[in-house]
């Protein structure tokens, strides 16, 4: 593998880097210390014996400097750039109203909803692209507001008695 190198530091970067060899999150210090190394002419190899790191966090640190130059030094969100509310509001909405009906309606064998079985409907309805996990799923129930334990609630029976039945009159 070629090795990889820091550009040329101007002066003003060379400045920024020294000080945040003092800065207060340890993030900071060891790009810093990085960079630095990678301008002295260390490689990949020495320079993460040196900071106690990997080779591939060198190089990573390296190239974010390139591209971003001293921005690089600053932690950026971890959260992956796909996570995107699949669901957004009127899908929660259709959900619910999916979820207010049984799943024999829609030829399922059972009256019971389960979160794999909400997410295995709303693809093949349509109210998603792709089939979503039971946490998304879950998730989505719980901005609508209700608990998924909350859902048990809806659930009906297409027997004549299911309503006497269930408040426990007699029979």
């Amino acid at each position: 593998m070629k090795p990889l190198f820091v550009r040329a530091l101007t002066s003003e970067e060379r400045e920024a880097l020294k000080t945040g060899l003092r800065a207060a999150e340890a993030f900071t210090v060891k790009r810093c210390q990085i960079l630095l190394a990678s301008a002295r002419g260390l490689n990949a190899t020495e320079i993460a014996e040196t900071v106690g790191c990997s080779t591939q966090n060198v190089r990573t640190v390296l190239r974010a400097f390139e591209a971003r130059g001293l921005a690089a030094l600053q932690m950026q969100s971890r959260r992956p750039k796909s996570a995107t509310k699949s669901l957004d509001a009127e899908r929660c909405e259709v959900l619910r109203a999916l979820l207010h009906q049984s799943p024999r309606e829609f030829g399922k064998p059972t009256s019971v909803w389960t979160l794999e079985l909400a997410a295995d409907l709303c693809f093949e309805r349509g109210i998603t692209e792709r089939r979503m996990s039971d946490e998304t799923i879950r998730e989505a129930i719980t901005r609508l507001g209700a608990g998924w334990k909350r859902a048990k609630k809806w659930i009906t029976s297409p027997d004549p008695a299911y309503v006497r039945k269930k408040s426990g009159a007699a029979i």
